[in-house]
């Protein structure tokens, strides 16, 4: 095997493939990654059993072939070599890797004992690349990191005809976003569990495409997986088992209170405020005619308090949050006017984006996180 690449070809796809290698594996061939090269291109994949990753670049290759070589001492070399092309060839065992003074010797693993790439799974349709990944930003930020309970560290994925749904949640917080899509066959339905981790960096990486395509396969307990493609980039993933939490129970139909406010100053406010707040303590928000006074910290303690001017639809009350959990949803709203609708002091709150008028139900927008307060004393 013998080609010559581009250094900033070579490193997109080596350091973006190498991200997904497990710190961990059952195999040491599942630290390498798989060099291949056909018909002037090279591949570039890595698998651990649960998510493949392949990239394919453009490359002058003088002789084709297939080599496994270490994938995080790759991902260190090429991020640091000179802005010239790369030269790689496989003498014996070991690859030669040049570029311009530079020369690396780098051993090879058994190739022979690397497993075979999963297939990818049948196109179910596609999305814009960039709605796809602001999208999953989104909702991911709201999955749990307990893997303890792995149904919670995924993403939903629902498809019903034109439109895909995405939730997360941790019991503490929920996130959904609705947007439009290109099925495949019309009147489709399907349902997907995917772990938040692999979809977010997935959808992040797929951007530089127009496009992102999105296969799924249905089969026995525990063969479910999901693919995506775009830009150059293939993943595939194993989805995750499990009963997700009916969420939409947890979404209200209509609220009894609701504020409007600018979404910059809020998360200002909220940083300031949350700085005399002691670990796992909330701050307090108190709505009135008057506007909104942020408050943090207790009587024994240091004390802030900061007084914004908000909309506000109905009876005063005062609600309690996680600071950080507030700021996570005040910042995936993406919207400079943030609408915090209420059914309650102890119940959930909605935050949306702006309303398009006053009369417009909350609950119809295409993004929602719902937050969980925290209770007061006293």
């Amino acid at each position: 095997m013998e080609l010559r690449v581009e250094r900033d070809a070579l490193a997109d796809a080596v350091v973006w493939t190498a991200r997904s290698l497990p710190a961990r594996p059952p195999m040491q061939v599942l630290l390498g990654l798989l060099l291949e090269t056909s018909d002037n291109q090279l591949s570039v994949s890595g698998f651990d059993y649960e998510v493949s990753s392949q990239i394919t670049v453009d490359a002058a290759t003088a002789e084709d072939g297939r080599i496994l070589v270490p994938g995080r001492l790759l991902s260190d070399i090429v991020r640091s070599l000179p802005a010239q092309p790369v030269d790689l060839r496989l003498e014996g065992t070991r690859v030669v890797l040049t570029c311009g003074a530079a020369r690396f010797t780098l051993p090879t693993l058994p190739v022979e004992d690397y497993p075979a790439l999963p297939p990818m799974p049948t196109t179910a349709g596609s999305l814009e690349s960039d709605v796809f990944g602001a999208a999953v930003a989104q909702v991911a930020l709201a999955a749990g990191r307990d893997d303890t309970l792995p149904v919670l560290t995924g993403v939903r994925i629902e498809i019903e005809g034109e439109q895909i749904t995405l939730a997360a949640t941790d019991r503490y917080r929920l996130a959904v976003r609705t947007l439009p899509w290109k099925p495949e066959h019309a009147g489709m339905s399907a349902t997907a569990l995917v772990p938040a981790r692999t979809l977010a960096d997935t959808a992040k990486a797929l951007t530089n495409g127009p496009e992102v395509l999105l296969a799924l396969s249905a089969g026995g307990a525990g063969d479910g997986m999901i693919g995506f493609e775009g830009g150059g980039r293939r993943t595939t993933s194993r989805l995750l088992e499990g009963e997700f939490p009916k969420y939409r129970s947890l979404l209200p139909s209509e609220s009894s209170a609701v504020a409007e406010l600018s979404t910059a100053p809020l998360v200002e406010a909220v940083k300031r405020v949350a700085l005399v707040a002691s670990r796992n303590a909330p701050v307090r928000l108190s709505f009135s005619a008057d506007g909104m006074v942020l408050e943090a910290g207790g009587q024994d303690d240091a004390q802030a308090s900061e007084r914004i001017e908000c909309g506000w639809e109905g009876e005063g009350m005062s609600i309690a949050f996680n600071p950080q959990y507030l700021l996570d949803g005040l910042g995936a709203v993406d919207s400079d006017v943030t609408t915090m609708s209420f059914t309650g002091p102890t119940r959930p709150a909605v935050l949306t984006g702006k309303r398009h008028s006053p009369e417009e139900p909350t609950h119809t927008a295409d993004y929602r996180y719902l937050l969980m307060p925290v209770r007061l004393s006293g």
